[in-house]
């Protein structure tokens, strides 16, 4: 990460990333694009949040690497140690950032460089980090500082590897689109000895100019299987017994959302879910004392905790009911978790939760 701190910096209190787990297929035809020297310049790794995407965009900057040649990383030689130690000086990892604060274009350069440095830091030592805050964006400083990055030339080996993470903030979170247009310009002629790997949970955001110049990759859910042998073998302490039980179930196959739940205040979420469901199936003077009650503020608090349990206690309620005959009641059941869902993701723009629960009772209502 040459663009964001010093060598020397980087070689302090470094915690190797975790292994890849799952995307067995993917992995294999990605494994043989690098060895057959025909894998793609500029790719764009989409799906949701928690997927995987920026971890497997490592273990090919990894593969692209390695000291054995392009192909299967081997893990074993310096630059495999590099790249998951997050300090190899021909991998660029970009992360969204607080737009800078100075006036000066060369100042917010220094300020973007600064910030991103951070963040990466802040991964390195965690291991297992969190979404960006939802005004975090890539803003037109930090695409500057990715044009210096791809102007440079290879420090150790024969190319060099810019990751953009949620490459879709490059829109969504500017005002003007000129992020994204000098993005484009690094794409449509980029050096030959640079590979550009963007990820993105909504890739419809980014401009049809720039999807036009990657090659997409799907990356789906692993399964729950993958995710429970990840948590319990990669974290410390591991969850276990019913608390991995909840991970695994509202993970939903995704090892990155298993890692941002928080088991405290478990029991009181679940809790505050049954009141919830118990106040809807009673009608609204029942539930709309419940809504006055919740904070306006704080989506990623315990309403987003509530939500969790909500979503968990309706999956085992619709398990149940796939038993039953009553494929009027299944429906039901798959339309009321879907709309949890749907509220769940919305947590991460910091929505009002008490204008949002108060929609998503009158949503329920005659679902539960």
């Amino acid at each position: 990460m040459a663009t964001a701190l010093a060598e020397d910096e980087l070689l302090l209190l470094l915690m190797p990333s975790p292994p890849l787990y799952g995307h067995d297929r993917l992995v294999s035809r990605l494994e043989a694009a690098m060895a057959s020297g025909r894998f793609p310049q500029a790719l764009l790794f989409a799906g949701p949040p928690g997927a995987g995407k920026q971890r497997l965009a490592l273990w090919v900057a990894q593969g692209l690497l390695c000291e054995r040649g392009p192909g299967a990383p081997c893990g074993t030689c310096q630059d495999c140690h590099q790249v998951l130690d997050l300090a190899h000086p021909d991998l660029h990892w970009f992360v969204p950032i607080p737009r800078p604060k100075a006036g000066d274009p060369a100042k917010q350069m220094e300020e973007a460089r600064e910030l991103i440095g951070e963040a990466i830091a802040e991964r390195r030592a965690a291991k297992a980090y969190r979404r960006p805050d939802g005004l975090a964006s890539h803003s037109l400083a930090s695409v500057r500082v990715l044009q210096r990055a791809v102007g440079l030339t290879p420090f150790r080996g024969r190319r060099k590897i810019i990751i953009l993470g949620d490459a879709e903030r490059l829109v969504v979170q500017d005002a003007s689109p000129e992020a994204a247009n000098a993005l484009l310009k690094v794409l449509e002629e980029p050096p030959a000895d640079t590979t550009l790997i963007l990820t993105a949970a909504e890739p419809q955001a980014l401009l049809p100019t720039i999807r036009s110049r990657l090659v997409t990759v799907r990356i789906g859910p692993v399964g729950d299987e993958m995710v429970r042998q990840f948590l319990s073998r990669e974290l410390d302490p591991a969850p276990a017994g019913r608390a991995l039980e909840r991970r695994v179930t509202l993970a939903e196959g995704l090892i990155g959302r298993a890692l941002w739940m928080d088991d405290s205040g478990a029991d009181a979420a679940e809790t505050q879910a049954r009141s919830f469901l118990t106040a809807v199936r009673a009608g609204p003077e029942r539930w709309t004392p419940l809504v006055l009650a919740q904070q306006p503020w704080g989506a990623r608090g315990a309403y987003g905790a509530m939500l969790d349990a909500l979503a968990l206690t309706l999956r085992q309620s619709l398990v149940e009911s796939v038993a039953l005959p009553d494929r009027a009641d299944l429906t039901r059941h798959l339309a009321a978790l879907r709309r949890v869902d749907e509220a769940r993701a919305e947590v991460a723009n910091n929505v009002n939760p008490q204008l949002a629960l108060a929609v998503l009772a009158h949503d329920l209502t005659g679902l539960t």
